[in-house]
């Protein structure tokens, strides 16, 4: 469980079209600083556009979305703070408290190990690249791969690559993690250790939202565990509640076919 204070997430009545489909209809979901969420579900709940809405990788049509004190808010309009609508640059800044580590590692195949980690924070941050550099070696020794830095993403392991994912999102110093079905693309035997290095490492204090189909794992690192279909929250609880004892037929029957 996390125990330090990171960024709070408060999300209202969020609404999310693509065309005439809603995907998220009326999402509210309080998350005090430090905690942890593990969202579940079906296919096709609304799961991933979710957590793409809280970085604006998706625009919204209604409701709110604010991410920690920096009085940034996304709403239909944008990213706004302070009644105007912020561009591109700012926007960058909002999305830089945020990691995001995605299902399919959207790593630059042009760039190796070490390249793709120092990308953001030199050229979002403008931080020292040598400094970065340092900092990203010591963070690629805590995940077993400091022996890749020189590496390109095509000659590792999809486990190695999602593990190279999860370090360029920590080099941001992000107060927000959002993972988004981070083991999904991976064969049974990568999954135990990439999720080792999320609760290890990445989790550790920060807000974070994980969007699983681990139930195991969002049992053990989950504060709170959210299930959602058809673009709703169906239930929300701690996973004692949600994963032992669902009040819901739908959260029931959904468990039921995942053990």
């Amino acid at each position: 469980m996390s125990t330090s204070t990171g960024e709070p997430i408060k999300i209202e009545a969020l609404r999310k079209r693509f065309g005439a489909l809603e995907v998220l209809n009326g999402i509210d979901i309080d998350i005090p600083g430090g905690k942890t969420v593990g969202v579940i579900g079906p296919s096709g709940s609304g799961k991933s556009t979710l957590v793409r809405c809280i970085n604006h990788l998706e625009p919204i049509q209604g409701g709110r979305i604010a991410v920690g004190s920096s009085g940034a808010v996304i709403t239909a309009r944008g990213v706004e703070s302070g009644g105007r609508v912020l561009g591109q640059r700012d926007i960058a800044c909002y999305r830089a408290q945020i990691g995001m580590v995605f299902q399919s590692f959207n790593l630059f195949p042009h760039l190796t190990v070490i390249g793709n980690i120092v990308a953001a924070p030199v050229g979002v941050l403008k931080r020292d690249k040598k400094e970065m550099i340092d900092k990203g070696m010591d963070l690629l020794g805590k995940v077993n791969l400091q022996d890749k830095a020189k590496t390109y993403p095509a000659h590792l392991s999809g486990g190695q690559q999602q593990r190279v994912a999860i370090v360029r999102a920590l080099m941001m110093d992000p107060k927000v993690m959002l993972f988004d079905e981070p083991t999904s693309a991976l064969d049974p035997e990568l999954t135990g250790e990439v999720l080792k290095v999320i609760a290890e490492l990445a989790v550790r204090g920060r807000t974070s939202i994980i969007v699983t189909h681990e139930l195991a794992f969002a049992r053990d690192i989950a504060d709170t565990i959210v299930f959602m279909d058809n673009g709703r929250i169906v239930e929300a609880g701690t996973p004692a509640e949600v994963l032992d004892a669902p009040r819901m037929d739908r959260t029931k029957a959904f468990i039921g076919k995942m053990i």
